[in-house]
């Protein structure tokens, strides 16, 4: 076979012989797994049993020791790692409110591995929901939410372990509903009475809460971000939680939102009916009775989202989402002559050239700093201040971190002009030392560079390693 044609086309068609019996063997072998684990081929006693707390509820948590739930959990396992896989196996995740957002988020949770989900909701599938539910069918209508979301969940992850609750959250059932160390807790129903009573709840406990906006009236996924309550200015919904919270239980922030910057395209709907006796056709007292539009793939949207930030929550691998503040073009032009200029004034003929551009100024201002001095943290900013998503800029600058180091963006924090100013005279006078007095705010700025220059030197690699 000396034709380079013929030589080629043979080792082509023998790597795709050994690809397909590959596959062929991967796929006989998880049907014999499968058949093994429904007594199509004989064990022993003693198997048996293994093979029954195999199947046990809660088996999930141990994925490492079964072959099927490892492989059903490949891809996610490829994405966190093990460990971290094991952290999600090991959680407890209560989930209230199983509509188009909930039936999402519970869904995705059991597919990725989850070990423990406890479901709440009161209502029952009706025919009009079937646009935006994750499951449920025709036949479904009329059955409890939480019951149809149980019985299709055993089809998808019979090794999960799933309580299925048809009852109301309320303040006087706390003990009951979030009873067990829950993990985390998802906050996916659309009254404002029991989801402040849910989300304070889990403040008092301790218990990590993610908060869902509203879905209806809404189309863009673009347009989704997960923000602190206090920063909620743009959606009705976070609005009324952030404001009776704040009243009520003296909560300002520490709260999770998952909302939509997209405007409402549509109003609530009712029927004269319906506005001419209101309370003869609310489920439950103080229940909405006018209807809200949907789009059904809104909610599975805010679902899908809501999973995927709590799964890396559960992993211990949490990502920052987008801010949603606004800024000026003219704000980062700003901010970068301001750099220049203090940059100049501090090194004069000594001054290096500026190592960043408007690219990198855009980045640091508005998502590695979010608008904010560095000393603020994650408080809230004082009432009055900032406006919807409009925040104010020009009381902040940039300054390097470590004087002995570049003007890079790992090396940059943002600061007020006076706390610039008192930073950079104690790194005249002591260069590359760390303020003193505040360990919480130096912790903090030195992981969010930290990352910044983990990141930098990940960026380089992958760029030294593109094919020329």
């Amino acid at each position: 076979m000396s034709d380079p044609g013929q030589k080629a086309l043979f080792f082509s068609f023998s790597s795709g012989l050994a690809i397909g019996v590959g596959a062929c063997y991967l796929a006989y072998s998880f049907r014999n797994a499968l058949a093994a684990r429904k007594g199509a081929v004989p064990v022993s006693g003693e198997q048996q049993a293994q093979k029954q707390q195999a199947l046990a509820p809660g088996s999930v948590r141990r994925f490492q020791e079964d072959e099927v739930i490892t492989e059903q959990l490949t891809r996610n396992i490829q994405f966190f790692g093990v460990e971290k896989q094991q952290h999600i196996a090991d959680s407890f995740v209560i989930v209230v409110g199983l509509g188009g957002v909930g039936s999402h988020a519970a869904h995705m949770l059991l597919r990725s591995g989850v070990g423990k989900l406890r479901l709440i909701d009161f209502d029952q599938v009706t025919v009009s929901s079937l646009n935006r539910h994750a499951v449920a069918t025709r036949q479904d209508v009329g059955i409890p939410k939480a019951t149809c979301l149980g019985t299709h969940f055993k089809q998808i992850m019979p090794e999960a372990e799933l309580e299925c609750l048809v009852q109301m959250y309320t303040a006087d059932q706390e003990e009951q509903l979030l009873a067990g160390n829950p993990t985390f807790v998802l906050d996916a129903i659309d009254n404002i009475d029991t989801k402040v009573a849910l989300v304070a709840a889990c403040k008092r406990r301790g218990i990590p809460v993610l908060s869902v906006a509203g879905a209806g009236a809404k189309a863009d996924p673009t347009r989704l971000h997960v923000v602190d309550i206090w920063e909620s200015s743009c959606d009705a919904l976070a609005k009324a939680l952030r404001y009776r919270l704040r009243m009520e239980h003296g909560i300002e922030a520490g709260v999770p939102v998952l909302l939509s910057t997209e405007k409402p395209r549509c109003k609530l709907v009712a029927s004269e009916e319906v506005m001419a006796a209101p309370a003869d056709y609310q489920v439950v007292p103080n229940f909405r009775v006018r209807t809200i539009p949907v789009l059904g793939t809104t909610p599975s949207a805010f679902g899908m989202a809501a999973a995927g930030w709590i799964l890396c929550q559960l992993a211990d691998a949490p990502f920052e989402t987008t801010p949603i503040i606004r800024l000026m073009g003219k704000q980062y032009e700003a901010q970068l002559d301001q750099l220049r200029q203090r940059e100049a004034s501090r090194f004069g003929d000594r001054c290096p050239p500026l190592p960043i551009d408007m690219d990198d100024i855009i980045y640091m201002l508005r998502e590695l700093w979010r608008g904010r001095s560095a000393k603020e943290g994650e408080a809230p900013s004082v009432p009055g201040g900032d406006k919807g998503l409009m925040r104010a800029t020009s009381h902040l600058c940039l300054t390097r971190w470590d004087v002995t180091k570049p003007a890079t963006v790992d090396n940059l924090v943002l600061l007020s002009h006076e706390e610039a100013d008192e930073h950079d005279a104690q790194q005249d006078l002591n260069p590359g030392s760390r303020p003193e007095g505040d360990p919480v705010f130096v912790k903090r700025v030195e992981r969010v560079l930290e990352k910044q220059g983990e990141n930098i030197i990940t960026e380089n690699h992958m760029v030294s390693n593109v094919p020329s």
